[in-house]
Formats: structure tokens, C-alpha cells, sequence
């Protein structure tokens, strides 16, 4: 029996899901056999954590905190393993220009962008530079702040007018925001798992995520029912699959992500890029990732029990 501590909840915008990720693991390692201690992480985690003395930290976190190495390294510190990607990969995962930076210097292809901070128009003078991004970029853009996950704080600009609006809105999720340029497109997600006993990590079947209605894909979008259709797997050309798969894979082993991650890519009229990695996709009965593994033949608790094997054998 091996002693996991579900580290969920926490203090960041994801708050919900988090608590609704972790709660289903929760009931899937009980199934499983292991001795289960539920942790809302807050103040008092490391006290907890030594007085649950857990072999293993199953991190069902999401956003601030959680995802950004933040208690991946506080873990390492105690001695703890854990599971998901180590330190180094959330940090870049996390932050979303590293990440662009990382794949783009890794000859793997994602939309052009420009990242800016309220230092930058505090101090800089940035908004007299505007012009000379939107001339780089081109309308439409996508307007993101640069650490937060599940669609928060995403915009769509679609002209010069509609931009300062969108600036102000991502800035209040973070002190930095980042203009993509938009890739009209088909939105999938790749959902990527660790291997068997230390086996190649394996590419899931592709989902595609279809708006119903002409919105943004944006945070209500993503988790407001009936507003976006999820198929998986997604209707593609063979080739056209394997090479979705193929870049994902890449984008896994580039940012150095381990156990279990989802890659979110839009296949345009050039093929498929990279938006963004999630080193800890949710868990949720609705999330994606299950859905995948679903797709693919695999139960929840089968899955649970090979990212906590990954871990374990670390």
C-alpha cells in the first residue's frame, strides 16, 4: 500500500477545478488500494506533509502555485516525490514566452507574438510602440496573460480599437501580457502520457475542441456547457493526425515534461503549432484529458495508477 498525499485546491483562479480534479483522484487511488490523504494546499503544507508522511504527492493543482514549479520544488526541498513534470519544465511551461521561446529556438512551430509588461508601459513608453507591433503582428491578435491557465484572462482583438480594451483585461490577471498573432484554424489538444515501465511517452487520441456559436474560445467557452463541442477523436487525415501527434511529442520532450501533460495546438492552413503546454491538465470528468485516455482505451484509474507509477519509479 503506498501512502499518496492529493495536493489540490490552493490559492490561485483555478481554485474550483483544481478541487474537482483532486477529488476524483482521490477516489480513484482509494479504488486502487492506496492510502489516501486529501490536502488543500495552503499555509500549513509542509506541517501537513510531514505529519502524512506520503512516499509519493500526486499534484492535482492547476494554475499559480501548482503548475509553475512553485511546489514541485518545495517537494523536492522535503524529499517528497511527486508526480508530473520536475521543476525546470512546469517553470517554462508555466510561462508562456519561456515556452514560445523554447519551441520556437527547438525549430517547432508557433504563431509569432510579442510580450509586454506594465513596466514596460509604466516606464517604457510602450504604447507609443503599438503601431509598430500591430505592423508585425497583424489583426487579428490573441491577447493572453502570460501565466494563466484554462483560457483566463484570454481576449481577441480584431482591431486596432479593440486592442487597449483587451490589454487592460489580461493585465489584470498578471503584470505581463502576450499578443499572438491569430491562426485561423481547427483548435486540438494532445493530451501526452508516460510510457509503461519507463516506456516512450504515448501521444493520446487528438481532441478537438469546436466553439458552438461564433465566440472567442475563451474561459466561458471552455467550461460554460453547451457553448463548445469536444471530439475526440478528432475527424483528421491520417497524416494530418500523426503529424498533430508528432509535434506534440516533440513540444513533450523539448519543455521536458514527465508523467502526463496536454499540448493545445491549432491546425491552420501551414499545419499544426503550438499554443501553449499544460504540465497538469485537468482531471475533471468534463476535462480533456480523460476524455483522451477514454478514446484511447484507457480507464481513469489505470491512468491515475501509471502517472503515479512514473513517479514512484523516479
Amino acid at each position: 500500500m503506498t501512502r499518496v498525499a492529493v495536493l489540490k485546491g490552493g490559492r490561485s483562479l483555478e481554485r474550483q477545478v483544481s478541487l474537482a480534479s483532486g477529488a476524483r483522484v482521490e477516489d480513484a487511488l482509494e479504488r486502487l488500494g492506496h492510502r489516501v490523504t486529501a490536502i488543500d494546499v495552503g499555509i500549513d503544507l509542509v506541517a501537513r506533509l510531514r505529519e502524512a508522511k506520503p512516499d509519493v504527492a500526486f499534484i492535482a493543482l492547476h494554475g499559480r502555485g501548482g503548475e509553475d514549479g512553485t511546489v514541485q520544488e518545495l517537494l523536492e526541498v522535503l524529499e517528497i516525490r511527486y508526480t508530473g513534470s520536475p521543476v525546470h519544465a512546469c517553470v517554462r511551461c508555466a510561462d508562456k514566452m519561456l515556452a514560445k521561446h523554447a519551441l520556437r529556438d527547438g525549430g517547432l512551430p508557433t504563431p509569432d507574438w510579442v510580450v509586454l509588461g506594465q513596466i514596460s508601459f509604466q516606464d517604457l513608453g510602450a504604447a507609443e510602440a503599438l503601431s509598430s507591433i500591430e505592423a508585425r503582428l497583424r489583426f487579428p491578435l490573441v491577447v493572453k496573460p502570460v501565466s494563466q491557465g484554462s483560457s483566463l484572462g484570454v481576449k481577441f482583438a480584431r482591431s486596432p480599437g479593440e486592442l487597449p480594451a483587451a490589454l487592460v483585461a489580461a493585465l489584470s490577471y498578471g503584470s505581463r501580457v502576450l499578443l499572438e498573432s491569430y491562426v485561423e484554424g481547427r483548435e486540438l489538444a494532445v493530451s501526452m502520457l508516460s510510457g509503461e515501465l519507463g516506456g516512450a511517452a504515448q501521444a493520446l487520441p487528438i481532441v478537438e475542441a469546436v466553439p458552438q456559436g461564433p465566440e472567442f474560445y475563451d474561459f466561458a467557452a471552455r467550461y460554460d456547457i453547451g457553448r463548445t463541442e469536444f471530439v475526440c477523436p478528432a475527424e483528421l487525415e491520417p497524416a494530418a493526425a500523426e503529424r498533430v501527434s508528432e509535434i506534440a511529442l516533440a513540444a513533450w520532450e523539448l519543455l521536458g515534461c514527465r508523467g502526463f501533460a496536454r499540448v493545445d495546438m491549432i491546425l491552420g492552413a501551414d499545419g499544426p503549432e503550438v499554443l501553449e503546454v499544460n504540465p497538469i491538465p485537468g482531471l475533471t470528468e468534463t476535462s480533456l484529458f480523460p476524455q483522451a485516455a477514454g478514446a484511447a482505451g484507457l480507464g481513469f484509474d489505470e491512468v491515475i495508477e501509471r502517472v503515479l507509477g512514473e513517479a514512484l519509479s523516479r
